[in-house]
């Protein structure tokens, strides 16, 4: 079979993940629980590795850097003399963090504001809301989607998973055919309803992400905290 992956860079990098998981567990972005976020940014990085993501090399760097600030924050605590010299592990991190965070949102600023100079409107790609109260999804919130999908399943299992017997070109065909002819959004849940396994259903997830890729699909929640919603993109 034609090896055929998704692309990343239309989404999300691992800053973009780490920013995720502080707002997904409410955690104060000067104070990071390591432990906590390194187990779940692994956890992240199987389940791309499972769908076969062409993951970025930044994404294994930022692992790494992980597993070293977490082997450090392990080592014993300081006397109080050695911890006035010695600087926090998680500190150029949290500097990174925060610079992005400006960053990405100085951009969305940008964006609108020349938009709205040529009177176009545009949703943002990130966690912000548009003025009928939608929230845009981005790749990781798909990916909570698809796990809590997956826990709710009882198919084959995920670490058994191959993707000879299931061509990905014809999935993302049959779900564009289904969609564009769609009066509403239709849940994302819907999507895999007369799914039988994890191998198919993980195909259907990776032809919904080429598609959102393509600016064909949109993913949105219609509040914070409901299920989500798959709409074509008009135009």
């Amino acid at each position: 079979m034609e090896l055929y992956r998704v692309k990343l860079d239309a989404f999300e990098g691992p800053l973009d993940l780490l920013l995720h998981l502080i707002r997904q567990n409410q955690l104060d972005i000067y104070d990071i629980p390591i432990a906590l976020i390194t187990e779940q940014y692994l956890e992240y990085i199987r389940i791309m590795k499972v769908l076969d993501l062409n993951i970025a090399g930044e994404f294994l760097l930022m692992a790494a850097t992980l597993m070293y600030i977490k082997s450090r924050m392990l080592l014993p605590s300081p006397t109080e003399e050695e911890e006035e010299e010695e600087e926090d592990p998680r500190t150029e991190l949290v500097h990174r963090l925060i610079e992005y965070k400006r960053f990405k949102e100085a951009a969305v600023r940008l964006s609108h504001q020349e938009l709205l100079e040529r009177e176009v409107f545009i949703r943002p790609a990130q966690e912000t809301e548009d003025e009928e109260g939608e929230i845009e999804a981005d790749l990781f919130h798909l990916i909570d989607a698809l796990r809590e999908l997956l826990q709710h399943r009882e198919v084959e299992d995920l670490h058994e998973i191959t993707l000879e017997r299931v061509t990905l070109r014809d999935k993302i065909r049959e779900l564009w055919d289904r969609l564009q002819w769609a009066e509403e959004a239709v849940p994302f849940s819907a999507l895999f309803t007369s799914v039988t396994s994890r191998e198919e259903l993980i195909i259907i997830f990776l032809a919904l992400l080429e598609l959102i890729r393509a600016g064909m699909l949109r993913a949105y929640q219609r509040d914070a905290f409901g299920p989500f919603w798959i709409t074509r993109i008009l135009g």
